[in-house]
């Protein structure tokens, strides 16, 4: 690719211009937010961007399956077994469910009142009243003849429901225990395989920026640049997706045992948030300004002497074509 002249350079400075506008202004907002982060575990994220894996490391194994205990499946399933465990104590009681008592009280007053007439009195009038109390106090006893016979037999099938609530327990604790196990071993064998994989991509990145400087000095073609830059960009990609699946299977292990590796899980997360004043917000803007115009001024001296060095390759490349001739 070729520059030519100061207009080219300028404009090339205008274009990476709102890049860095991009990169930098974000810094005033975020500002405004300090101490947002939590102390997590074995991680810091409140003073880290990234994760330092050279010297990371995962809890025991041992820790990690007795926090799973806590996982919300084997929870339910505990659950299921209590209420199995309880069914079999009420169905020793359920021979009382054969003996019902009940006991009633009354009281009550009758007032009757009449009226005749005879011969000798026209009218006549009669009273009679009286105050009654009834109580009943009663037990009955009825033995289905089928629930006596089955009585020993209930309570083993309830019994046998409280086996088989374990052993769903034990069954999908052993299935959580085996997906932990494969997130370790995943998790320890990716690391040992990161390291390699960062050492080849500092090492073609390195190999990039050489061959990048052959290619404006003239020593490398086009062709042969874009390939080695296909294999560091290959490299690089390759370095960050290994470190996308660590972090993920991190994140699931976490989840799986409820135990804090990479980010606190067991408490809430809470920010602070601390409004800057007016000047202070200015003399942070003031500050990236300057920042994007060094950056700026950096790269169009950058991008000069690049120009003077492919103009110095072509006079080369034309003064050795004119010996050949």
């Amino acid at each position: 690719m070729k520059i030519k002249g100061n207009n080219m350079v300028s404009k090339c400075v205008k274009r990476f211009l709102p890049f860095y506008l991009f990169a930098f202004l974000p810094l005033s907002a975020f500002a405004q937010y300090v101490n947002s982060g939590i102390s997590a575990g074995f991680f810091d994220s409140s003073e880290n961007s990234t994760i330092n894996f050279s010297e990371f490391h995962l809890p025991p194994l041992g820790v990690l399956y007795e926090n799973a205990k806590q996982n919300p499946q084997i929870l339910s399933l505990a659950k299921a077994q209590e209420i199995a465990q309880a069914e079999v104590a009420k169905q020793k009681r359920h021979i009382f469910s054969y003996v019902t008592g009940h006991a009633s009280y009354s009281y009550g007053k009758t007032d009757m009142w009449g009226q005749g007439s005879t011969a000798y009195n026209m009218i006549l009038q009669q009273y009679q009243g009286s105050t009654q109390s009834y109580w009943n106090v009663g037990v009955n006893l009825a033995v289905p003849l089928e629930d006596i016979l089955d009585l020993s037999a209930a309570v083993k099938r309830k019994r046998l429901a409280v086996d088989q609530a374990r052993i769903q327990k034990d069954l999908a604790f052993d299935e959580l225990k085996k997906q932990i196990a494969t997130l370790y071993i995943n998790i320890t064998n990716n690391l040992v395989a990161l390291k390699t994989s960062s050492e080849a991509a500092a090492i073609y990145q390195g190999a990039g920026a050489l061959n990048q400087e052959d290619f404006h000095q003239g020593n490398m073609s086009i062709e042969d640049f874009a390939i080695t830059k296909m294999r560091e960009i290959g490299v690089v990609q390759g370095y960050q997706s290994l470190q996308t699946q660590i972090t993920t299977d991190i994140i699931t292990l976490e989840i799986l045992t409820h135990t804090p590796i990479l980010t606190n899980t067991t408490t809430d997360i809470t920010l602070e948030e601390e409004q800057l004043s007016e000047k202070e917000i200015r003399k942070a803007n003031k500050a990236v300004e300057k920042m994007i115009k060094k950056t700026a001024a950096a790269d169009e001296k950058r991008y000069r002497q690049m120009e003077e060095a492919e103009k110095k390759a072509q006079k080369k490349a034309a003064k050795a074509q004119k010996k050949n001739k």
